[in-house]
């Protein structure tokens, strides 16, 4: 009996080794993307920062405080755009999200899911989807986001959505991923810019703002989707890493456990030994 617990002890320590293998080679995997994709996120952040600002200059000193994109259209219901992953093993990443869009969406509001998890999740729970979800969110490219960032600028500017938000994971640092939302539509106004002279463009501010505005949508989609991307990397990393602790602490316990059974064993043969001896003596 005693050695037949010992194979099993022997078996559940080969079987641990072999998903720490797993796991340290996810960990490695995550570092390495997490590390492009924190690059990724340096190159777009002033990207839509300085669009934003332009739109906001010309918003502020044009007076088109009546315009589409700001004026927010009551009684319509709000395009949640939630980006999530595409695989799991990442702690409480994907879950998150959810539950931050759970708190933010009411009766009549449609998600437009970004990533295979949140695809999955928001059908399984039969959620009024937007048309255009994507279930790849790792391949998304610059090119993509502006597009999906037209689309949803014509169903807003159709009066489909009274207002846009996107949900994602902000990189904080290795360790800390925080999920945030931000509106994308109606736009929001910089106070600081309110007294702005309007420069001289080659285009009315109306048409300005029709051909700048939807490569803004997409520019922060793109921007949330590199935040999201890192900080998935930096949650898988932090997960697997634990993981990978949590599998040693075991190895040694199955260790103790084995090195006791081995030594029982070997305490029976001795006293077997001896009182043999002892029998034959006597």
């Amino acid at each position: 009996m005693a050695g037949a617990g010992m194979n099993n002890i022997k078996a559940r320590i080969k079987s641990v080794k072999s998903t720490m293998q797993i796991t340290g080679a996810m960990e490695l995997v995550a570092t390495s993307k997490l590390r492009r994709f924190k690059e990724r996120v340096e190159r777009t952040r002033p990207f839509y920062e300085t669009l934003g600002g332009a739109i906001s200059e010309v918003i502020a000193a044009a007076e088109l405080t009546d315009s589409p994109y700001v004026k927010k259209k009551e009684g319509r219901p709000r395009l949640i755009v939630v980006i999530a992953g595409d695989r799991g093993l990442a702690g409480g990443y994907n879950t998150n999200v959810y539950r931050l869009a759970a708190s933010l969406a009411g009766e009549g509001d449609v998600i437009l899911p970004i990533g295979k998890k949140a695809c999955e999740y928001y059908k399984h729970k039969g959620a009024s989807v937007f048309g255009a979800s994507v279930s790849d969110v790792t391949s998304l490219g610059v090119g993509d986001a502006l597009a999906l960032g037209e689309c949803i600028t014509e169903a807003y500017l159709s009066g489909e959505f009274g207002e846009v938000l996107v949900i994602y994971t902000r990189f904080v640092s290795m360790l800390t991923q925080s999920p945030v939302y931000e509106r994308l539509l109606p736009l929001s106004l910089d106070e600081e810019r309110e007294d702005a002279s309007l420069p001289e463009y080659d285009m009315e501010p109306e048409e300005m703002l029709d051909s700048i505005v939807p490569r803004y949508v997409g520019g922060v989609l793109y921007a949330a989707i590199s935040e999201a991307l890192a900080s998935e990397s930096g949650a898988r990393r932090t997960a697997m890493n634990s993981a990978n602790k949590n599998a040693k602490e075991m190895i040694d316990g199955l260790m103790l456990s084995y090195n006791r059974a081995r030594q029982a064993i070997i305490t029976q043969e001795i006293t077997e030994i001896v009182s043999g001896a002892e029998a034959l003596s006597t």
